[in-house]
């Protein structure tokens, strides 16, 4: 099916025309939310904050540019993103959580989902008051009032609430993952500012290191690609089964396994978990406590080695591809799928023995995603490292998101294209 073939059928369709519109307006209102100021802002001493520093890049791309402005949205859809992680960490303790999320079908992660948002308002609190804090202390904001510190507390929880519910919009009623949508978007908008300042910036001598960058970006949408759709086909056949005088069954079909299942919610939740942090102690290390501003200090010189930051990124990242894959895909759960439908693996046993094979067949993939995932998250780094290059913000992590982002949405396009056709 070639291009303007499929253009036709998408734009062709009513259905998928409008799902398409709703998601680009809706992503347009949210580009209109990150331009928004708050007031008592110093542009100049934002932009001399802001620049130069991987942590406050990193934290912009994620709130859609809205840091760079300190605008209504400046927190982003983090608060939200560290509920989920902490309600499914919270799965792991306690089995009732978990048998809600897995087995009461769509009312129990319905159910998951609304526990979710409920705690995204604390910690949108906790978030907010923390950056804006460390903002006044740096100059970039204004004092404020208990009152205007409360009232702006509000306006920026608000906003990261209202992102929250405008990403679960564009999932209902647009087109893709509208969180992921939204990330997307903020790293796309940070994309032109960023290559502006390379063209402006441009050194004939580091000319090699342009190049290398380059390739070096072809060959992880390259891998990205190849790792997102590889998968394992694991051989199902369908026992034979008579009924009456004809014979049913018999038929011989594949289980895929994909070997990257977590796609980019790994490098998301390893973010999260390492961004977070770093907003409190840089809050606590001005605070009029000796103990608490050297314990700060302390985690500040920690994150701020870049060995120590790659390998607890990689880490996390590897550990967060196991434990979603854990979530999100039971073994067990399949095999007595398999069971019921008279469907079993060639040369395994049906019930335990299934869930067995399935379980070593899949932690042996995951390994080969979570090494892949791990290691495209410190690309950026290994890059800075060896040729000067600040692509912290916008490199593997952020080509990761993207072209993760595009495959999944493409993906969706299709299969709402096929359901049309049939």
């Amino acid at each position: 099916m070639n291009i303007l073939h499929k253009l036709n059928l998408v734009f062709g369709d009513s259905v998928l025309r409008k799902r398409i519109i709703f998601t680009l307006v809706m992503l347009v209102i949210f580009r209109v939310l990150a331009v928004i100021p708050m007031p008592g802002i110093d542009p100049l001493r934002l932009e001399q904050f802001l620049s130069g520093n991987d942590f406050f890049g990193l934290l912009n791309v994620f709130s859609g540019g809205g840091l760079s402005t300190l605008s209504i949205i400046m927190l982003g859809v983090s608060p939200y993103i560290t509920a989920s992680i902490i309600m499914q960490l919270m799965t792991v303790m306690f089995p009732k959580l978990k048998a809600m999320y897995q087995e009461n079908g769509e009312a129990g992660r319905r159910k998951f989902s609304q526990f979710s948002r409920l705690l995204s308002v604390p910690l949108a609190m906790v978030q907010g008051f923390g950056l804006m804090a460390l903002l006044q202390n740096q100059g970039v904001l204004a004092q404020l009032s208990a009152f205007g510190l409360a009232t702006n507390l509000i306006v920026v929880t608000a906003g990261s609430l209202l992102l929250m519910w405008l990403g679960e919009l564009i999932t209902e009623f647009g087109i893709g993952n509208g969180l992921s949508l939204i990330i997307f978007a903020g790293i796309v908008s940070a994309l032109p500012s960023a290559v502006g300042r390379l063209f402006f910036t441009f050194d004939p001598s580091m000319l090699p290191s342009y190049i290398g960058f380059l390739v070096a970006a072809v060959l992880v949408i390259w891998g990205v690609v190849v790792i997102t759709e590889a998968e394992r086909p694991i051989p199902i056949t369908y026992a034979k089964q008579v009924r009456g005088n004809k014979m049913y069954g018999g038929v011989s079909t594949y289980l895929p396994l994909r070997v990257n299942q977590a796609g980019v919610i790994p490098i998301i939740f390893a973010l999260s978990i390492l961004l977070f942090p770093q907003m409190i102690v840089r809050f606590l290390v001005n605070v009029n406590n000796a103990f608490i501003q050297k314990a700060s200090q302390f985690v500040l010189d920690l994150l701020a080695n870049q060995g120590f930051y790659a390998v607890a990124y990689f880490l996390l990242v590897f550990i967060f591809t196991y434990f979603y894959t854990a979530i999100t895909f039971d073994p067990d759960s399949i095999s007595k799928n398999l069971q019921r439908s008279g469907a079993f693996i060639p040369g395994v046993r049906p019930g335990a023995s299934t869930s067995d094979h399935i379980a070593k067949t899949l932690f042996r993939l995951t390994m080969v995603g979570a090494l892949f995932l791990g290691l495209i998250a410190v690309l950026p780094l290994i890059v800075q490292a060896l040729t000067g290059i600040n692509a912290v913000a916008i490199g593997g992590t952020g080509l990761l998101i993207v072209v993760a982002v595009v495959i999944d949405l493409l993906k969706k396009i299709d299969a709402q294209i096929s359901a049309r056709e049939y």
